[in-house]
């Protein structure tokens, strides 16, 4: 089994989040599975401008969510974020969502990203050398 990445981070749910009943629209925990990837991303030197300054976008081709239990406003949620490697041209994340206060999973979900050139027309086929070096440095 291959090594991962993983890196937690936690936030309020916010009164924009909510609909008139304070629970969490759907859509949001997809969103909440970005926050994830950007602070994962902060954490290990990995940020979308990290690729753009390379020539690369990393647009989102899959997700998906497992919904478990609601969120409600002025919950605090905590999000896991998993970096899977892989061989393929692509960035492959894992999440699990959990109410904070209360350390319930509220969601589980995955997302796959590809790697384009800037202009995000041409599908790169082998990953670029360096996101095989930034893997090296993490042992992935």
């Amino acid at each position: 089994m291959k090594k991962t990445l993983k890196h937690t981070t936690a936030f309020e749910v916010k009164f924009s989040e909510a609909d008139s009943l304070g629970i969490v629209w759907h859509g949001h925990y997809i969103r909440y599975f970005e926050d994830g990837r950007e602070a994962f991303g902060k954490e290990y030197g990995i940020g979308y401008l990290a690729f753009y300054k390379y020539g690369f976008v990393i647009p989102i081709v899959n997700a998906q969510c497992d919904y478990k239990k609601s969120l409600r406003y002025g919950d605090t949620v905590k999000v896991e974020t998993e970096f899977i490697p892989t061989d393929a041209a692509k960035m492959v994340f894992q999440y699990r969502l959990f109410n904070a206060e209360t350390n319930e999973l509220v969601a589980t979900g995955s997302t796959i990203q590809v790697f384009l050139d800037k202009e995000a027309n041409l599908l790169q086929l082998a990953t670029p050398t360096f996101f095989d070096e930034w893997k090296k440095k993490y042992g992935l």
